[in-house]
């Protein structure tokens, strides 16, 4: 399918890098599921900006139940299954520095917190979307990782520890779906400038990852998501079970 063709769902779709995926997505004229969970007015501004190709609707993506219901009500509103899903939903997660838990203080409570938000949210997403993607035979899913299990610049533990598990996720589900032309791939950044997690990272940090990446410069979210929406075109369509590092050339793959 065409981006024109699709009705794309991006979680965590109304603030930071969330919301710039979703303006990348309207302006190739994508429709636009935008989930949120708290931020109600963010996203129905965004609607509202966007235009008719965009609804915002809420859910907790860690409550299953929340997801295929709003799969259902997406469905009821665009009058096509959304087979189409991009995995951005971030929970309660600051980059801010030297203030992190270190790994003598951090409690399992918050691996907990940040498995839940980034592996049982995608899972969630993957399987409230699979009835419509194999009635379809197509799916794109793209799922938002990081650099960090790489280049662990900031020893971010728990929400490293996250993306790397899905990162695995990505790989088993794209042996498992490719049979019915879905594909599953991620796209991982390092530090953006500027979303709301990243707005509590010390400008020393911005700094020297600048100095160290060969284009001297800290990636935007625009930028990243220009490479999501590679993902979601006809142009990869033989690509899946791939991490694209989008972070200025810092990681080599």
């Amino acid at each position: 399918m065409k981006l024109s063709e699709q009705w794309v769902l991006v979680t965590g779709g109304a603030r930071g890098l969330g919301a710039s995926i979703t303006r990348a997505l309207a302006r190739e004229g994508a429709g636009v599921i935008i989930n949120y969970h708290q931020s109600a007015a963010a996203a129905q501004a965004l609607a509202a900006e966007l235009g008719p190709r965009a609804i915002a609707l809420q859910a907790d993506v860690t409550d299953a139940a929340q997801v295929q219901a709003l799969f259902q009500a997406a469905q009821a509103q665009t009058g096509q299954p959304i087979v189409s899903v991009v995995n951005n939903a971030l929970v309660d997660f600051r980059f801010d520095g030297d203030a992190r838990p270190k790994i003598g203080e951090i409690t399992w409570q918050r691996f907990e917190q940040q498995l839940a938000g980034a592996m049982k949210g995608a899972l969630n997403t993957i399987q409230a979307a699979l009835p419509g993607m194999q009635a379809q035979g197509f799916g794109r899913v793209v799922n938002v990782g990081t650099n960090l299990f790489q280049n662990p610049v900031v020893p971010y533990h728990d929400y490293t520890a996250a993306k790397a598990a899905l990162l695995s996720l990505t790989r088993t589900a794209a042996n498992d779906l490719g049979p019915d032309g879905i594909t599953v791939n991620m796209v991982s950044g390092g530090l953006l400038r500027t979303t709301d997690a990243s707005a509590a990272t010390p400008e020393a940090v911005f700094d020297i990852i600048a100095s160290l990446t060969p284009l001297r410069r800290v990636t935007t979210p625009d930028e990243f998501a220009d490479a999501v929406l590679f993902f979601l075109s006809p142009w990869s369509r033989a690509v899946t079970g791939q991490n694209l590092v989008v972070d200025g050339g810092l990681v080599k793959n």
